[in-house]
């Protein structure tokens, strides 16, 4: 048993070394440029989805294999790790630290919840829109972590309100009627109002006292020392925290920079495919975000059916009064909007920065019109997303947002200096390094194996596809994404399965995007398990969820997703690029229909 325990001490570096010597001698006995880059692949891949090594350690083993194994020169290699990605990265985050640093992200989340009201559907329905839109500009982990506080309290106000009801109904059987209800509005944390009710039978009542009381429910989280009043109350904190976190997640799918798979994508296919020129934040987001709003109305509806039902009736009825319940979510919603203030000049303009910075990406090459990069004609394709990005991210480090004073020795109080919107070290807190050095091992290792030509050999092997139908590889090649997603992180899974997909394609004469595009976008598609991905774990960790909640809801969603994504592919995608036509820009490919 103590072999056993010290073998469990030490599995992550016994990992690392057995997979590092079982698979030597693939590049040992074989010894060709292809099976050595296949032999740092699978290295790679084993410690990424094992995580044995940190994933962004794991990245940067391509800069110290290759050149050892002769595939590429170190300076070769070390370029990989800094590319336009990464600048397009450094100016969205300028973005996101100043909108986190001023809270104009809390004020957009309940300016909206506000709007769509406080009935359960429509409210859930507030949260999960705002926090999609949020999602779409800040990472989906800081979405989930600013949105979840917030309907962690309207929930448990749900609840203490319920608690209100339920008291006052039992007052009344027992012959006397609390005219001044008060509701609670304290919500700490995770910690509710706990309130027993005693009741008497009283003669006359038919014993209905001792009915109402056998329907207050206490339901205890294993995870938490929560007690829920009845069951709906644990259902409506199980609604909010599964809202939160697939929300979070589907909205960053509208654009570019919503997430990193994202990014990771578009700078593979620009440099894979250098002459396409047509894959912008525009065009990302023409087709994207029909395919993400249908994705999350579905999701809405499905999560209301399984957790509260789904009553139509009960939605769309006007000059109905609220309920207690409703009262106190609006109260709670008012009162943390309250706490704001009005909105300040920092938050202003760090909303006029967000907006033009958008409108700039998307007037940069719109297709349907020549945008402003045409001003630069002479330079074609040299201003890039990136370009907008940093010029907007360096207007945050030079926009004053306070006077910085100081007292002299008479007792005066002058100003000596001002403070940006952001300082460096704010920017510094906020940067995800370890994914920038994630990205940058993937560009690496993608061009290792292009360089060693194990790509065009992975092509060839997998040529026998092209006897399939189209629709049903690009069916198998979503679901095997998904799956692998909800084991390893999803930078990893979208890094190591581009170089694969990219030569599939071109080996069965399919228009690369129309593989790698629903691949991309299933990469997000982490909805099973509370380790599948931040905002996951973030609202698991309030205790009201169990892991088969998760699965149940979760495999819905998935589906949805997967279904709306090849719906997509096939429908309104396929003009915006042509799909069926395999294009000039591809390598060693003739142009020709596809049948």
């Amino acid at each position: 048993m103590k072999f056993f325990s010290y073998i469990m001490v030490y599995r992550r570096f016994l990992l690392v070394v057995l997979t590092v010597l079982v698979l030597l001698p693939l590049p040992i006995v074989l010894h060709t440029k292809e099976t050595e880059c296949a032999y740092i692949l699978f290295v790679v891949a084993i410690f990424w989805l094992t995580e044995a090594l940190p994933l962004s350690v794991t990245a940067l083993l391509p800069s110290l294999m290759f050149p050892m194994l002769g595939i590429m020169p170190s300076k070769k290699v070390a370029s990989a790790y800094f590319k336009d990605f990464h600048l397009l990265l450094i100016g969205v985050i300028c973005l996101a630290t100043s909108i986190e640093k001023w809270n104009l992200h809390k004020r957009i989340a309940l300016k909206m919840v506000m709007i769509v009201g406080v009935n359960p559907a429509w409210l859930t329905l507030g949260f999960m829109s705002s926090t999609a839109f949020l999602s779409m500009w800040l990472s989906n982990t800081s979405t989930a972590a600013m949105a979840m506080p917030i309907a962690e309290a309207v929930a448990q106000q749900i609840i203490n309100a319920e608690a209100e009801v339920e008291a006052t109904q039992m007052t009344y059987f027992n012959g006397s009627t609390n005219h001044g209800l008060e509701i609670d509005e304290s919500v700490n944390g995770h910690e509710t109002n706990e309130r027993k009710e005693k009741t008497k039978p009283v003669p006359g009542c038919n014993n209905d006292t001792g009915k109402i009381s056998s329907k207050v429910e206490l339901e205890k989280n294993s995870g938490m020392g929560t007690k829920y009043r009845t069951k709906k109350g644990h259902m409506i904190c199980k609604l909010m925290c599964l809202c939160i976190a697939y929300s979070s997640t589907i909205g960053g799918l509208t654009t570019i920079t919503g997430t990193s798979t994202n990014l990771i994508f578009a700078e593979y296919f620009n440099t894979r495919y250098p002459d396409c020129r047509c894959l912008n934040f525009g065009s990302w987001f023409t087709f994207s975000f029909p395919a993400a709003l249908i994705i999350l109305l579905l999701s809405w509806i499905w999560l209301q059916w399984l957790f509260l039902g789904f009553n139509f009736k009960e939605m769309f009825k006007c000059g109905k009064t609220k309920t207690v319940q409703q009262k106190a979510c609006a109260e709670v919603i008012k009162q943390e909007y309250q706490k704001l203030g009005p909105i300040r000049y920092q938050e202003i303009v760090t909303l006029v920065l967000f907006i033009l910075m958008a409108l700039l990406w998307f007037s940069r090459d719109p297709g349907f019109v020549p945008g402003w990069s045409a001003l630069f004609s002479e330079y074609p394709g040299f201003a890039t997303d990136s370009t907008v990005a940093l010029l907007i991210g360096l207007l945050f480090f030079l926009i004053p947002a306070k006077r910085l004073t100081k007292t002299t020795p008479t007792g005066e109080i002058v100003a000596f200096d001002y403070s940006p919107l952001i300082t460096w070290k704010e920017f510094q807190s906020f940067m995800p390094w370890d994914i920038a050095i994630l990205v940058g091992g993937g560009f690496a290792l993608a061009d290792g194996c292009e360089e060693s030509g194990l790509s065009n050999w992975i092509g060839n092997k997998l040529s026998p596809l092209g006897s399939l139908p189209v629709w049903l590889i690009i069916l198998i090649s979503s679901l095997m994404v998904t799956s692998l997603t909800e084991v390893a992180s999803n930078p990893a899974t979208i890094t190591l399965l581009l170089p694969i997909l990219s030569p599939l394609a071109e080996a069965i004469h399919v228009n690369p995007l129309y593989i790698l595009i629903p691949s991309t976008l299933c990469t997000s598609f982490a909805f099973l398990l509370p380790v599948a991905n931040p905002p996951n774990a973030i609202v698991f960790s309030y205790g009201h969820l169990k892991v088969i909640d998760m699965v149940k809801a979760g495999l819905g969603v998935n589906i949805v997703g997967v279904a709306v994504v090849m719906l997509g592919i096939c429908t309104w995608i396929v003009p915006m690029f042509d799909l069926y036509t395999y294009p000039s820009w591809a390598p060693a490919m003739n142009n020709e229909t596809m049948p």
